[in-house]
């Protein structure tokens, strides 16, 4: 038996010494983003895979939650700054898995208009150990679109207006345990500056009310303040 573990012992170490590097040096690392410089592109506010693309109407997603359609509020839990949701846009989740960058970025240029953040009673599991399978591992597309994680999970908020309005929904995965913000109500941002830093998987629910021509669909592998996402109208 002690044989035994001596044999193991070596493999113990290894392993201790990979969970240590994954969450003192992996989780925290911090790429150089190369940002188009074409204004008329947003471009993705995190690392992860595009797992849902929605329609919003008339403040509403349009898709069926038991029979009724959900509020841009249910997500953002946050009314609009201004007093008024915008009516007309789309919605675009991206899942965050923990091999992914975990800084989120300003989508395109424009001025904070509000930053919330709603905390929680008990954060909810995102996906099942299938799901996180494919998603992490075989990189496949999952439809969690009105899980009720979505709902109910802690997030933070971050409204922006420039050419057209968005809001940047982080929402907070179970084992999270701290959103960091490195920006202000006020502030104006640059297209691809960091706004925050959320631990370990996650996901970005971005609010679009604008006309734009989406550059990725489900299922697509995008990265933060780098890939392009949609493009701006002429008269967006």
């Amino acid at each position: 038996m002690l044989k035994f573990f001596r044999r193991l012992l070596p493999f113990a170490l290894i392993w201790g010494a990979v969970l240590l590097f994954l969450q003192r040096v992996w989780f925290f690392r911090d790429p150089v983003r190369i940002t188009p410089g074409d204004e008329d592109l947003l471009v993705s506010p995190c690392d992860g895979q595009v797992v849902y693309v929605r329609r919003v109407e008339n403040g509403e997603i349009v898709s069926e939650k038991l029979g009724q359609k959900i509020r841009v509020s249910e997500i953002t839990h946050a009314e609009w700054p201004e007093g008024q949701t915008p009516g007309h846009g789309w919605l675009i989740g991206i899942y965050m898995s923990p091999l992914d960058v975990h800084f989120n970025y300003a989508p395109m240029r424009g001025r904070i208009t509000g930053i919330v953040h709603n905390g929680a009673k008990l954060n909810l599991p995102m996906v099942d150990l299938w799901e996180y399978i494919q998603l992490t591992y075989l990189r496949r597309a999952v439809d969690l679109f009105a899980k009720r994680y979505a709902l109910e999970n802690e997030r933070q908020t971050v409204f922006i207006e420039g050419r057209i309005k968005v809001a940047m929904v982080e929402i907070a995965d179970k084992f999270v345990s701290k959103i960091s913000t490195y920006v202000n109500v006020g502030e104006t941002l640059r297209p691809g500056q960091k706004i925050s830093f959320i631990e370990r998987g996650s996901q970005v629910d971005l609010f679009i009310f604008g006309d734009v021509d989406f550059l990725v669909g489900v299922g697509d592998q995008v990265y933060g303040a780098q890939t392009p996402i949609a493009r701006l109208s002429p008269q967006g």
